[in-house]
């Protein structure tokens, strides 16, 4: 299996410019991914999963025979297909848009506990920690849920990174999970009119983070925390609610309740009136 493996993978590179482009993209060193493609260590399964996303593969098929594998790959597109002149146009797409999306944003930079009912454990709330900073002319964030497997276990943290742009009178924030990468979210805030931004409301879709991985829309509330604050405690925070939970200001349980009018045709977000 670790021969036809490596011999799989050694075809796969083979449509990339070069073993070094494959491993910045995959963010894997070169070290270890040579012993990949040498067939003297499998990758762990997060890898596996990582290189088989990267490549447009399924784990299973990357240890088919290779015989087979190569027939396989024959019969479908390649991500090197891709001109460079179509990525430079791509390019050029997203950087007019983080350029154009860039202004007024400054007022929103710093910390937030994001609140929304959780998509995998219906029910209840979950609380996170998001942090928009400006680097250079975009402004990018960091979303981290602090979540236990089980009550006795230590929690976990998933992290999301992205970037957020302005565009007319909306706030757009689009961002990836960076571990497994298998999930985009994008969440679009009303702006404060208000001369101290407190909280922002708005709409927030994904896809549950359970075997079910169901697309989910979900109302979210950020409350803004400041520009420079403890980030432990504030981690320490951060996690599952039951909606009965005495700590939780009701007000927010009400903000991103999901209920909808008998009128209303669309799922709709609710203007913070006091943001």
């Amino acid at each position: 299996m670790k021969d036809d493996f490596a011999q799989n993978l050694r075809l796969l590179c083979s449509y990339h410019k070069s073993i070094a482009d494959v491993c910045r993209q995959l963010n894997i060193n070169r070290p270890q991914f040579n012993r990949y493609l040498s067939g003297r260590f499998m990758p762990a399964a997060h890898v596996l999963r990582r290189i088989c996303d990267f490549f447009g593969v399924e784990p299973h098929e990357i240890q088919l025979p290779h015989s087979q594998f190569q027939r396989l790959v024959q019969v479908r597109p390649h991500q090197a297909s891709t001109s460079p002149a179509e990525q430079d146009t791509i390019s050029r797409h997203i950087d007019h848009l983080l350029h154009a999306g860039h202004q007024g944003l400054d007022r929103y930079l710093g910390y937030y506990f994001e609140y929304y009912l959780s998509m995998s454990t219906p029910g209840q709330l979950i609380r996170t920690l998001v942090c928009l900073e400006r680097q250079e002319e975009h402004v990018v964030f960091q979303r981290t849920e602090r979540m236990r497997a089980t009550q006795h276990q230590p929690p976990c943290h998933n992290r999301y990174q992205g970037a957020a742009v302005m565009l007319s009178d909306r706030l757009f924030l689009v961002d990836y999970e960076t571990l497994n990468r298998h999930e985009l979210t994008q969440t679009i805030l009303f702006p404060s009119f208000r001369n101290r931004v407190t909280r922002l409301t708005g709409l927030r879709i994904g896809v549950s983070d359970n075997s079910e991985r169901m697309p989910c829309c979900t109302r979210v509330l950020y409350e803004f925390l400041g520009t420079d604050i403890n980030v432990r405690k504030a981690m320490a925070l951060c996690g599952l609610h039951a909606l009965d939970d005495p700590e939780l200001d009701p007000s927010i349980i009400a903000a991103v309740s999901n209920e909808m009018a008998p009128h209303e045709m669309h799922f709709r977000a609710r203007h913070n009136t006091g943001g």
